[in-house]
């Protein structure tokens, strides 16, 4: 196995694997005069449409795939970028716009003793590393909901609205990923025209799909709980306040009464003596402690 410095590198090789950068102009001149390419290959390796599909053409599969978006310095962008891939018995063209985390697991595999032996195992290899960049993301977020729950049942950090909003906005995203690459392999598992080399490796990568979809929806269940928990807990601190004010509401209410009575200025007042504010202060007290006495009575003090 070695490297080539352009696509039409001679080579003694009876198996190629091309990573193509989209963005180079080169590049995509090259795709649009390959003489190996049917219209169709071409038109699904340089479309502008992202959406995760398949293709079987003769002996070429062709899909594109969804991976998450790296950069230089950093691992996870949570960006989805879009990489597109042909397969056929002595060839494997990979293309994308922009850095994927798949492409550098396969590069990081190849270097470390990998031996690509056919198209099956080029697809298995690249569909596994695919996978594998996406279960580093739902392992992460596993741990973030874990420590987010540890931190609510300890009380001593519970998590904000905020950091869970953030979490189920990435389970969601890579749900929607896997759901779509899931509907990929199934159509090319149920083509008639899919290569029957490749039909034990596409029924593999379907399961292994499927697996990693139910990890996924098995944290958005955890955290679903979670968000339920702090709702929960959020309606009975504010039920708790809505009684403490309806109590003291009452307790006021008889006391509100006879302020307002004494308030009046009509003739014949009680109390109008020189003790009359003690006297009217001692009939507000009094009414509001019969009431405390009666709801208690009642049952209303727990």
């Amino acid at each position: 196995m070695r490297e080539v410095s352009s696509c039409d590198s001679g080579h003694e090789a009876m198996f190629r694997w091309l990573h193509l950068n989209l963005a180079d102009q080169g590049t995509r001149s090259w795709i649009e005069g390959a003489a190996g390419l049917s219209p169709a290959t071409r038109e699904l390796l340089l479309s502008a449409d992202s959406h995760q599909r398949a293709l079987v053409e003769g002996t070429a599969v062709c899909c594109i795939l969804h991976d998450l978006e790296r950069d230089f310095d950093v691992g996870d962008t949570a960006r989805v970028g879009a990489l597109r891939v042909m397969v056929t018995p002595d060839l494997v063209i990979t293309a994308r716009r922009h850095p994927l985390g798949s492409a550098d697991i396969v590069r990081q595999r190849i270097e470390a003793g990998a031996r690509i032996q056919g198209a099956a195992h080029a697809l298995d290899l690249l569909v596994g590393a695919l996978s594998q960049n996406i279960d580093l993301v739902i392992r992460r977020l596993s741990t973030d909901v874990q420590a987010a729950e540890d931190g609510f049942l300890e009380g001593h950090k519970p998590p904000t609205r905020h950091q869970l909003l953030g979490i189920r906005r990435r389970l969601a995203q890579i749900h929607r990923m896997l759901d779509g690459t899931q509907r990929v392999f199934r159509r090319l598992e149920q083509d008639d025209d899919l290569p029957e080399a490749l039909h034990p490796t596409v029924e593999k990568l379907s399961q292994r799909l499927q697996g990693l979809d139910a990890d996924a929806l098995e944290v958005q269940g955890q955290l679903r709980l979670l968000r339920d928990e702090l709702d929960l807990q959020a309606d009975q601190r504010t039920n708790q306040n809505l009684y403490l004010l309806s109590v003291m509401t009452a307790l006021m209410l008889p006391a509100t009464l006879v302020t307002g009575l004494f308030g009046m200025n009509t003739g014949s007042l009680p109390f109008t003596g020189s003790y009359g504010t003690l006297g009217a202060t001692l009939v507000a007290g009094g009414t509001a402690l019969a009431t405390y006495l009666f709801l208690r009575s009642r049952g209303f003090f727990r």
